[in-house]
């Protein structure tokens, strides 16, 4: 049995653009490591019960939203992601 710290289990990070994108438009973005390596970026979420129903409803591919809704979430992740 693995015990994680609180730090790790009250933030969910992942590397997926796609997925982050989803997250994001129903969570806030609480931040993006770009620090591990450089050609690989994570991005942070408050994890809650809600979030880990989300993911799972994200990998069942039951989540429907808007198609302008996604792409304007897309575009403010790469902003955030390229910005200094």
């Amino acid at each position: 049995m693995t015990t994680q710290n609180s730090e790790e289990t009250s933030f969910y990070k992942t590397g997926d653009l796609n997925l982050a994108t989803t997250i994001f438009l129903f969570r806030p973005l609480e931040a993006i490591d770009k620090t591990s390596d450089p050609r690989k970026k994570s991005f942070i979420f408050s994890r809650d019960s809600e979030l880990d129903e989300l993911i799972e409803q994200f990998w069942r591919d039951e989540i429907r939203v808007s198609p302008r809704a996604y792409f304007s979430a897309l575009r403010e992740i790469k902003v955030r992601l390229y910005e200094n």
